[in-house]
């Protein structure tokens, strides 16, 4: 398989999962619980929050959703529609929904053709120990808190370029950046890549570059890079601003 089949099997595999009928492009609403039950419209029961937990009442019976800070959420199924249930700060509901706009008239995301000049070499340098490390939020206001196992140094165009790597998935790292594009053919807020250490070398694949929920919906909390990670040439590689944002 060439450099260029083996990317496009990536981005049709990518674009299959945006497409997942219960993701991120499924959302339709987010709500932030308030410490006084209520309810929300068109959803089943009364919801609300205190310091350590949310709490949903339904049919008589009541549910606890103690969450850690930033991590996953956890969902309940109404109907034909599934509730998130988040901490971002305080706890939030957001529901997810089949028939979501952004979900039915989903095209795909605009990207730059690959080339394998943006496949570059780095080298990982673990810190002693993981430094909680807390950024900003596309929500104005929110905050998150990651852990940062170590940073990457890579070099292009003869500049060497430094960017704090958070955890990943499978044992790996993420990596928020912006670059010079952010803003222009880029989403300006953020972009994120994966990359797995080896005997202390790492492969930044640009072209693999990818925007975060906040790029398609509106209803995501995304983080913004932490400080330092803006990369002083245009990454004209990876995803585009989305068709929705354009």
């Amino acid at each position: 398989m060439s450099f260029a089949e083996d990317w496009q099997t990536w981005k049709t595999e990518r674009e299959t999962n945006l497409a997942d009928p219960y993701g991120w492009l499924a959302l339709v609403s987010l709500d932030w619980l308030e410490t006084a039950p209520r309810a929300y419209d068109g959803l089943p029961g009364e919801w609300w929050q205190d310091d350590d937990a949310a709490y949903w009442r339904n049919d008589g019976e009541t549910r606890r959703f103690e969450l850690v800070q930033s991590g996953g959420g956890e969902r309940v199924v109404a109907g034909n529609v599934e509730i998130e249930i988040a901490r971002r700060g305080g706890y939030l509901i957001r529901v997810h929904d089949p028939k979501a706009p952004v979900l039915n008239d989903f095209k795909g995301v605009p990207s730059y053709e690959p080339h394998e000049k943006w496949v570059l070499e780095g080298e990982y340098e673990p810190f002693d120990a993981p430094v909680p490390t807390t950024v900003g939020a596309v929500v104005e206001g929110l905050s998150h808190v990651y852990e940062a196992p170590g940073r990457v140094r890579f070099s292009f165009n003869g500049t060497e370029h430094t960017l704090t790597a958070f955890n990943g998935r499978n044992g790996g790292l993420s990596i928020l950046f912006t670059d010079e594009t952010s803003g222009v053919t880029t989403y300006a807020a953020n972009r994120q890549i994966a990359a797995t250490p080896h005997d202390g070398k790492v492969v930044l694949d640009f072209n693999r570059a990818t925007n975060l929920p906040c790029a398609f919906t509106d209803f995501a909390t995304c983080p913004l890079p932490p400080a330092g990670n803006h990369l002083s040439f245009g990454v004209e590689a990876g995803e585009k601003t989305p068709y929705e944002r354009g």
